[in-house]
């Protein structure tokens, strides 16, 4: 009873104390959860490896058998908890989002907590953003279904652990929110927009208590380009665009194409190619550190550059396409990262230091392979300018962005990679006009509190209320033995002479105060009439009613 009138004033779309204190809980809350997660992950590395997610001081055997064993693990966690079908990481998020307002099931989190570990610490190329989303959103969305939120609240709380998860992965907080907004919610609402900005400096704050200030791309910085290099840039952009549309088309073949394997084949195969391509070339292993790592070390060596390059491309697609569960923005940056450097090597000819701007071309390349990889220009373009922590990389980085984003969708017809996974596994995640508006609003917030509720009375009592006041929202309830039935009185204005009683009831279906108005609408457009009525905790419990009538008033409400 103490949470209601902060529930009635989280059931408002609009921005508030509390909502902003909303944004801090789940931000605070996903980030241990995450920190949790990355600490684990250190942990299990730290027992085999000198550095984190360094894999080329392993010996040659260890690295094939380290990703075997690591599906092997990965399958029997899943047997135990009868896991059967891996849908998790940032496309079943977004499902959830628009679809359940967030809720994430208990199962899949755990899977993709445990799950999740032991791919990033047996070397997979794949990234920790995607478990990090995916517990983010599902820590936040916990709280507040315990708390009994408004669901538009819990959408919102959702949304707030996914910012706070890429936050606390790269320690770019501007970027999560941009992410969160661009590609997760799609949504630029200002009462969304604060709690998940604050959600997410909560995630970048936590992190940097635990793991330090620098984030672990810090040794890219950009180097100002002279401006005939922008000309160079655009073309550098085309690449990444017709690169990426490559990656994605390749990525849904291998999805499609091993679709009849079982998970644990599949996961099982995964793990053998790993480890072979591992074998001869460990940099391609893991998240995208080392591969990073030589880009700075030996940005001269072409061979092994491209040989890297192959490598990472080739296990990302096996890892993400055979049901790996990890992240794939990670391994986007290495390639990204990777391509950019080799597409620096050609100005050689003109440039005698072009050593100078390995690091410039570097993040350049990360901008462009995410942009056209996941189609979020404006969260590659945020990313990058906070990695490198100069706005200088912003005009360059547009020029990049621009061309990549292009000639990917116009060109070569690529879209987004999260929503081609979500159309082929026939995932759900389109809203109409109507429903994202109703959606943002609680029925708290709109329900009628005042009215006349009459049990078990005659209906001379009922028409005596009506007379009084014409206006009066006036329901009545009935004890069957499946439970009490509330009906709306009216007058009846059909004029019918064979009509018993002046009085119209119209049965009432509840709707739980969590509810949003766009369960209000699904029950009540069929008929265009009537109303429902709102339940506290048991459907007997009525706290209020809304009618077709507020319903359709609140849709026609001017906003600016």
């Amino acid at each position: 009873m103490l949470l209601k009138p902060y529930h009635y004033e989280l059931a408002h779309p609009r921005t508030s104390i509390q909502r902003c204190l909303l944004g801090i809980v789940g931000g605070c809350s996903a980030a241990f959860v995450i920190i949790l997660f990355r600490l684990a992950i250190e942990a299990i590395q730290k027992i085999y490896l000198q550095q984190v997610d360094y894999f080329t001081t392993l010996d040659p055997s260890i690295r094939f058998i380290l990703p075997v064993c690591g599906t092997i693990l990965i399958i029997v966690f899943a047997y135990i908890t009868r896991f059967k079908h891996y849908r998790m990481g940032i496309p079943y998020v977004i499902h959830r989002l628009k679809q359940r307002y967030g809720h994430i099931p208990l199962r899949s989190t755990i899977n993709q907590f445990f799950g999740g570990m032991i791919a990033l610490a047996s070397g997979f190329s794949v990234g920790r953003e995607g478990p990090a989303v995916h517990l983010g959103a599902a820590g936040s969305s916990f709280l507040g279904e315990w708390l009994k939120l408004p669901y538009n609240s819990i959408r919102i709380l959702a949304g707030c652990g996914v910012a706070a998860g890429i936050s606390a992965s790269f320690n770019t907080p501007f970027a999560a929110v941009i992410f969160v907004m661009e590609v997760v919610l799609r949504e630029y609402k200002v009462h969304i927009f604060v709690p998940v900005m604050l959600a997410a400096a909560c995630g970048s704050i936590l992190t940097r208590l635990v793991f330090g200030e620098d984030h672990e791309m810090a040794f890219l910085r950009f180097v100002t380009l002279d401006y005939w290099m922008y000309l160079y840039l655009v073309l550098l952009g085309i690449f990444l665009g017709a690169m990426a549309s490559l990656f994605n088309k390749q990525l849904m073949r291998v999805i499609q194409g091993f679709r009849p394997l079982g998970m644990a084949s599949r996961l099982l195969l995964a793990g053998a190619i790993t480890g072979g391509v591992g074998y001869v070339l460990p940099e391609a292993m893991g998240a995208g550190l080392s591969a990073i790592d030589v880009v700075i070390a030996s940005p001269d060596n072409i061979q092994l550059l491209i040989a890297i390059l192959l490598g990472k491309f080739f296990l990302t697609i096996v890892a993400i396409g055979l049901g790996v569960p990890g992240g794939i923005i990670g391994p986007i940056f290495g390639i990204g990262v990777l391509t950019g450097t080799i597409a620096l090597l050609p100005m050689g000819f003109l440039l005698d230091d072009v050593g100078t701007y390995t690091s410039s071309f570097a993040l350049l390349g990360m901008a462009g392979m995410m942009t056209a990889v996941l189609h979020a220009p404006l969260a590659a373009l945020s990313a990058v300018m906070e990695l490198s922590s100069n706005p200088d990389v912003i005009l360059p980085a547009m020029l990049v962005i621009v061309s990549a984003y292009v000639t990917s969708t116009q060109l070569f017809g690529n879209s987004s990679i999260f929503i081609q996974q979500l159309q082929y596994q026939k995932l759900s995640y389109k809203s109409s006009s109507v429903q994202i508006a109703l959606q943002t609003t609680g029925v708290l917030s709109v329900m009628d509190a005042d009215y006349r509720l009459f049990k078990g009375s005659p209906d001379k009592a009922i028409r005596d209320c009506l007379e009084q006041s014409p206006t009066q929202l006036v329901v009545k309830g009935e004890d069957f033995e499946i439970g009490m039935q509330y009906s709306l009185v009216e007058w009846d204005t059909s004029l019918n002479p064979h009509q018993s009683t002046p009085l119209k009831f119209t049965n009432m279906e509840g709707v739980p105060a969590q509810a949003t108005l766009a369960e209000v609408y699904e029950i009540l457009q069929a008929s265009r009439h009537g109303a429902v009525y709102i339940y506290n905790d048991v459907p007997d419990d009525i706290i209020g009613v809304i009618s077709w009538h507020n319903l359709r008033s609140y849709l026609h409400k001017e906003y600016y």
